[in-house]
């Protein structure tokens, strides 16, 4: 078994003086080995498990207790074909063992409201992003407790691509929009640790401070480049950019954020009840 140390050093690829060489355990342990498995044997995951982890979904923490969110199960084969044509970047979608789909839901708070007599005043972007964190959380505790149960895991924003589409396909009505998918099932392949950026870059210690970010940066591109060097024809948006000499995560992460992606995303939510006021 591994150490914290070991464990630590492992996430963010050096040894960063985190940890101790205590043989990390429960928790602690899965989560820093964590990691996304897209491989998947062909076995179903028994439906009395699946509940329980929906119940571990349910009992992460939520804003005021409105419970703001809303889990769609997809595991019929048909209803994944119908889906794929719209998360084209992930081919295995329709072979996958099962799929969640975590909605932000504004729709519930405003029936109950109705149900009881009142008017739901909070159509705004307070309650888009209370309901929005609320999905997210959810969606981060089913990841959680279904890896500590042996299941393998790998979320999906690209389930935004094509909004009206796969609303359409899960009938989401309005105040119900798809946060994200996560596919799950027993593992085929072990995956592999993805290094994460320091904690210089991402922690910050009574007030921001991002005066050294890019020294930060330049030492994260090394080191996850000598772990996963990326290949020329993984480069991402040549059409745009070519292909560069030298390709580092910031390189790559600067193409993606360079381009307009999910334009369509605040129309969507606008002709599908979010106010965002």
């Amino acid at each position: 078994m591994a150490t914290t140390r070991e464990l630590v050093s492992a996430r963010y690829g050096r040894d960063i003086g985190v940890g101790d060489d205590t043989e990390a355990e429960g928790v602690v342990a899965a989560l820093l080995s964590r990691r996304s498995i897209r491989l998947y044997e062909d076995r179903p995951v028994d439906p009395g498990l699946l509940d329980v982890l929906l119940a571990c979904a349910q009992s992460a923490p939520t804003k005021s207790n409105l419970q703001q969110y809303s889990i769609v199960v997809v595991q019929e084969k048909e209803t994944r074909e119908k889906l794929a044509p719209f998360v084209p970047r992930t081919k295995i979608l329709r072979d996958v063992p099962g799929l969640l789909v975590f909605c932000a839901d504004m729709r519930r708070g405003q029936r109950v409201t109705g149900f009881a007599g009142k008017a739901h005043a909070n159509n705004n972007m307070d309650t888009f992003a209370n309901a929005t964190i609320d999905a997210a959380l959810a969606l981060g505790f089913f990841v959680a407790a279904a890896e500590g149960a042996g299941l393998g895991t790998a979320p999906l924003s690209s389930l935004r691509d094509f909004m009206y589409q796969v609303a359409e396909v899960l009938e989401l009505p309005d105040g119900v929009y798809p946060i994200a998918g996560v596919m799950f099932g027993w593992p085929s392949a072990t995956g592999y640790v993805n290094q994460r950026l320091p904690q210089s870059a991402v922690v910050h210690r009574e007030r921001y401070d991002d005066s050294n970010l890019e020294a930060d940066i330049s030492q994260y591109d090394e080191t996850r480049h000598s772990a996963f060097p990326i290949p020329d024809d993984k480069q991402s948006k040549q059409d745009f950019y070519g292909i560069a000499e030298k390709y580092r995560w910031s390189e790559h992460i600067s193409r993606q954020l360079g381009v307009p992606e999910r334009a369509e995303f605040r129309a969507f939510l606008k002709s599908h009840g979010f106010d965002l006021a």
